[in-house]
């Protein structure tokens, strides 16, 4: 049921991080891969090819829309289809409410909520006449919190969490599975901040019940899960993997 053999999947911000984790956790369970990322994932490839696995590398801004449609056909050019679709790539910028700039507030939208729309939607546009695909989008803990001094982080996974209900309710009769993974507090460079503040990383680990840092590799298996047949039946879900914060 978690075979992915002859799946092509589209992993986004792939080159470091969640996204090189789940790329080589859906390689390992037997699919191809499109490495999506402003830098090459030369890194992911490498292991990717290591397992035997195909692997393509497409360089793409996703801080704009224009390049989603170019990303699907040339995944499906180079690869030979296109199975499953993972909008991992974001940035974060961190201010005060009340001095956060415009500029802050559009990169950020744009590269995690926008691009995930857009993205999303042309793979979409190859998926529904075959009757099935998997997209995976990647929220948050601040898709259910607030957080403090990241606005535009919070409302764009809140609008992760919104896009994954909206698009499961659009698309689960033909066959497409919209869900999405919400990481807690992973040792990525988007947490570094956090994790060299003394006092906020201890706050924080005081709080996980699992009391650790999450790993990137610790959201592999619910990737796979989530892209394999095993979720056939699972639509508009957001899976925490949090280590029990959100049961505190």
């Amino acid at each position: 049921m978690f075979d992915l053999t002859g799946r092509v999947a589209i992993v986004t911000g792939a080159n470091t991080g969640i996204g090189q984790a789940i790329a080589i956790a859906l390689a390992a369970a037997g699919a191809d891969i499109a490495a999506v990322g402003r830098t090459p994932a030369e890194d992911t490839a490498e292991r990717i090819h290591a397992m035997g696995r195909k692997v393509g590398l497409i360089a793409a801004d996703l801080s704009r829309a224009s390049p989603a449609g170019r990303i699907v056909a040339e995944t499906v050019e180079r690869l030979g289809g296109l199975d499953i679709l993972v909008n991992n790539a974001g940035i974060i910028r961190r201010a005060d409410a009340v001095d956060f700039t415009e500029a802050d507030w559009d990169a950020v939208m744009d590269t995690n909520l926008k691009s995930a729309f857009f993205l999303s939607q042309a793979a979409a546009r190859t998926m529904l006449p075959k009757g099935r695909g998997k997209i995976i989008n990647i929220a948050s803990m601040l898709t259910f919190q607030g957080g403090i001094r990241v606005a535009s982080y919070t409302a764009a996974k809140s609008g992760i969490g919104g896009l994954t209900k909206l698009l499961a309710n659009e698309w689960a009769s033909s066959g497409i599975n919209v869900n999405a993974i919400a990481p807690g507090y992973i040792a990525t460079n988007n947490t570094r901040a956090l994790r060299d503040d003394a006092t906020r990383h201890q706050l924080i680990l005081d709080r996980i019940p699992a009391h650790r840092w999450g790993e990137p590799e610790d959201l592999g298996g619910a990737a796979v899960f989530l892209a394999s047949s095993a979720a056939d039946y699972v639509h508009g879900h957001i899976l925490a993997v949090d280590g029990g914060w959100l049961a505190r």
